[in-house]
């Protein structure tokens, strides 16, 4: 039989996934974050089905296998596969949530139904249905339309069965649960005891006043959702703007193909089957049983209650040693480089940097490529503060941004408004880079200072994504960021460049090199190592390569958060490998990739994961870190997560989440150690003065 090479991207991703419920299962997290976990499983989820689901079960309703894409497996039999494994992690999601309300309950906080609601609360609910629920409701009656209406995307709705009392003839509702309205219903709280009550319950307790004109026997309620084919399609039409042509494809996203049914297991028979045939879902598509609510996400909005006892600590973020918010940035980067690591330090700097480009009056010109925003970006205040300051301000945006769209294009009109020169994109690539360059007219010449990251430019998600950002001076690794602007205006002219990495002309067979050199060092038995912290590691090629490395005996440590096709630990194919994810109260975003190259260690930040779109089919910026202090911090990031034994868990082709063993070492949580890392250099800093 033969070896088994790789795991299926879409397997290792749910697994990753399962990693997120883990933590919603884990005792030792704190109950409110427990709930906020099982909101991320269920969006996590909900996106997983959306995009991915919905281009396999597209190339399975192709007719072909897609065995040679999928390493190995057919669309047909994957499909399958997925269902089956959903249906388990969301009977284990049920039973946890059960368990996290039991335990809430002996912290006096009760989630009710519409059967529990007491005659105060009564009076409450009354109030609240009237004045701001029942205006916000929309409810259909179904039995003689000609044709059934479009349910939402990822919408919650409560499919109603009315069985009349003349004939006993049964006439079908739907009910969309509002999403403008908060999903929980915070009551007043009992002698000490808090409720809270779903918006879905607040509805069904309501029912006799929704159908009121109706001389009905019975009435039930039972949740259902779609979700849809998220895949954009997008117009080749060559007389319209790219902006149209995503705007057009945004709105088209609402009626895509169902992909996947989940409904209350308890819905009557009949009912299940008159909105699976009015829906034409077949079972080609994914129907899933679930509990009596979907859409958990909205439990990543749980409310705290006031409950700080029921939460994780939450650490201010940090300074910068030596780099001070009250006084100028571009002074300092002048002299030297410094790194941001959020949300360990402040997001802030970023911010400030560009404030400060945006009012000084030796800046001529900011470039900046933006790919997801905070929805009230404070990026783009800088920006169209720069712009009304007469600096010229060149912003490439992807509009491709999945399901950031219609927000870029938003974003993206904003700006066109105010002056600023926009660039969307090329024809074939999204734009996953995240850099920043400013000119300065320093002396009578042009200075370059700019920032370069592994994540997005969105302070919202910076408290809660751990990324890394340098900021520099570095005369030649700007001109190289000069150069990929040039691209964006240039498509066809393949720019060289000294010092960064970029996608798709040049990372693969950079990194290609970096890893033989590797090879070469431990053939000829000099210090070999490789260290890579990513998202996801999928691409074929280069699991190939790291294969190649273990079997030349160099020893590869691998930080792979999400998706990890690769089979660590295998004797004659990866026995030199090991890999970890490690799943926590923050989200492990950054990519740092480090060589040890004999004695002279090379270490680099990245916008780009291993996987094929990163390398091939994206503008993806790597950076080389030349400072040496910058160097020895991002080296003892990498360390200090490695010795993680909490929340660190093994990749394996058993996809099982086996935890790291602790081998009776004390307890190293790796986030709350690096915390402390950072708070050590400000402490040093503090005693130096």
């Amino acid at each position: 039989m033969l070896q088994q090479k790789y795991i299926d991207r879409e397997k290792s991703w749910l697994a990753f996934n399962a990693r997120v419920l883990q933590e919603a299962a884990d005792n030792t997290v704190p109950l409110l974050d427990r709930l906020r976990f099982l909101g991320i499983f269920s969006n996590n989820l909900d996106e997983f089905f959306r995009v991915r689901f919905a281009a396999i079960r597209r190339l399975s309703l192709s007719g072909k296998t897609g065995e040679k894409i999928l390493g190995g497996i057919s669309a047909q039999q994957l499909v399958k596969d997925i269902t089956e494994i959903v249906i388990k992690h969301q009977t284990e999601s049920l039973l946890i949530l059960k368990g996290i309300e039991n335990e809430l309950e002996s912290k006096n906080i009760f989630i009710i139904n519409e059967h529990e609601i007491s005659s105060e609360q009564e009076k409450f609910l009354k109030d609240y249905f009237i004045q701001k629920l029942s205006p916000e409701l929309v409810t259909i009656i179904l039995n003689d339309l000609a044709e059934f209406p479009l349910l939402k995307d990822n919408m919650g709705y409560l499919a109603i069965k009315l069985v009349m009392k003349v004939d006993a003839e049964v006439r079908y509702a739907i009910i969309e649960i509002p999403k403008t309205m908060n999903r929980f219903l915070v009551l007043p709280s009992e002698n000490e005891k808090q409720y809270v009550i779903l918006l879905d319950d607040v509805i069904r307790h309501n029912l006799k006043s929704i159908f009121n004109i109706f001389d009905y026997e019975s009435v039930s309620a039972h949740m259902i959702k779609i979700s849809r084919d998220a895949q954009l399609d997008i117009d080749s039409d060559l007389s319209k703007s790219m902006l149209e042509k995503i705007s057009t494809s945004v709105k088209e996203r609402r009626i895509g193909e169902p992909v996947r049914f989940i409904y209350d297991k308890e819905i009557e028979t009949d009912t299940l089957q008159f909105f699976l045939d009015k829906m034409k879902i077949v079972s080609t598509d994914s129907i899933i049983p679930g509990g009596r609510y979907h859409n958990r996400r909205d439990y990543m909005d749980f409310p705290n209650l006031g409950r700080y006892d029921l939460l994780y600590k939450k650490n201010d973020p940090l300074p910068i040693p030596g780099l001070s918010l009250e006084g100028s940035i571009l002074e300092k980067i002048s002299q030297k480089d410094y790194l941001l690591n959020a949300p360990y330090q402040s997001f802030s700097y970023l911010t400030k940097f560009l404030r400060e480009a945006a009012l000084d009056p030796k800046v001529t010109s900011i470039k900046i490529t933006l790919y997801r925003l905070a929805k009230n970006s404070q990026i783009i205040s800088s920006l169209i503060n720069a712009a009304k300051n007469g600096k010229k301000v060149v912003v490439q945006i992807e509009l491709q941004a999945r399901f950031d769209e219609a927000s870029n294009i938003s974003y993206a009109e904003q700006m066109q408004t105010e002056g600023i020169e926009l660039i969307f994109g090329i024809k074939g690539l999204k734009v996953h880079s995240k850099i920043c360059l400013i000119e300065r007219n320093e002396n009578g010449k042009t200075k370059r200072y700019g920032f370069i990251s592994t994540g997005n430019f969105n302070e919202s998600t910076a408290k809660v994504y751990t990324d890394v950002t340098l900021f520099t001076s570095h005369q030649q690794i700007l001109k190289d960021i000069t150069k990929i602007f040039d691209f964006f205006d240039i498509n066809y002219r393949i720019h060289r460049y000294k010092h960064l990495i970029v996608s798709p002309h040049y990372t693969r067979t950079r990194f290609y090199k970096l890893i033989d050199r590797e090879i070469l060092n431990a053939r000829a038995g000099r210090k070999s190592s490789i260290k890579l912290k990513m998202n996801s590691l999928s691409d074929f090629g280069m699991i190939d390569k790291l294969y190649e490395a273990s079997n030349a005996g160099v020893k590869i440590q691998l930080q792979v958060r999400g998706i990890c096709s690769l089979i660590p630990g295998v004797k004659g194919m990866s026995a030199n490998i090991e890999a970890i994810s490690i799943v926590d109260n923050y989200l492990e975003h950054a990519r740092i990739y480090i060589f040890g190259n004999g004695s002279q260690t090379d270490v680099y930040i990245s916008s780009a994961d291993f996987m094929t779109r990163n390398l091939d089919g994206r503008v993806e910026v790597t950076c080389p870190i030349y400072d040496q202090d910058i160097k020895q911090e991002l080296i003892d990031n990498f360390d200090i997560a490695w010795k993680g034994n909490v929340k660190a868990r093994y990749h394996s082709s058993e996809l099982d989440n086996r935890y790291r063993d602790s081998d009776g070492q004390p307890i190293f949580r790796a986030q709350i150690e690096t915390y402390k890392y950072y708070q050590g250099k400000v402490d040093s800093l503090n005693e130096t003065f």
